[in-house]
Formats: structure tokens, sequence, C-alpha cells
């Protein structure tokens, strides 16, 4: 959804506006976790008094919502990454020019996956918006 934005991204991220008073056109779906891309500054403001911003949008659309900061550049693609699929962890990450590979071990890499490879494929969507190269797991 970083790319193009469909109706209800829209919807989610003028409600985000409403709330949080911080303007991103960065919303994406991972693990049926509503993620909000924010500038590193501005995540207090977005979080609001004890999380009291992020619970209202939580209850309004009735899913899991989480506020990361967005990736600078190509270099910040290893905080980025751990942001989204925490608590999950892996072992280390290997950048190339045309992909990223993440070594997970193999209590990990399963949750790395989903089932029928869901997970995954979302990951490679976000990853190909954002850093314009491929994902893989090993």
């Amino acid at each position: 959804m970083v790319n193009t934005i469909d109706m209800q991204g829209l919807r989610h991220l003028n409600l985000f506006r409403k709330i949080t008073n911080i303007q991103t056109r960065y919303c994406f779906l991972y693990n049926e976790i509503l993620m909000f891309c924010v500038p590193r500054a501005d995540i207090p403001q977005a979080l609001g008094r004890n999380g009291e911003n992020l619970r209202k949008m939580s209850d309004i659309l009735r899913r899991r919502v989480r506020i990361i900061p967005i990736p600078k550049g190509i270099e910040n693609s290893k905080q980025f990454i751990q942001s989204v699929i925490a608590p999950v962890t892996f072992k280390e990450i290997e950048i190339t020019p045309t992909e990223i590979i993440v070594n997970a071990g193999s209590e990990n890499k399963a949750a790395l996956l989903g089932r029928n490879k869901r997970r995954i494929n979302e990951m490679k969507v976000i990853v190909k918006d954002f850093f314009k190269v491929d994902y893989k797991i090993i």
C-alpha cells in the first residue's frame, strides 16, 4: 500500500491524521496488524499520552495498530524489518544490492513464513515497496 493507496487505506490514513494530527502516506497490513510509518521524531505524538491515540484507533478499527519509524534508506532496513516482524526475531540480515536475506534460525523461520507462506508474501511486497529489492528467508 506504499506506492498505491486503495480506498480502505485512504480511510485508515484519514483516521490516523484526525486522531494524531500527523500526516503520513505509509500504511500497510502485516500479520493482521495495521502499521503506520511516521518520522522517528513524531512517534511520541502519534502514540499520544500513555498510548491513548493508539488505543483509540485500535478500538475504532477493531484491529491491532502499530506505529513504526519510516526507514531513511536501505541502511535502515534492519531496524525497519525488525520493528515490522516484532516480537519474532532473526539471527542476522544480509543486504545485497538486489535482495535482503534474513537468516531466521530454525525456531523463528516458521513464524516468519506463516501458514501457506502468507507472512513472507506480505513482507516481500512491503520490502519491494520501501527498498525496491527482493526479500528472502533462509
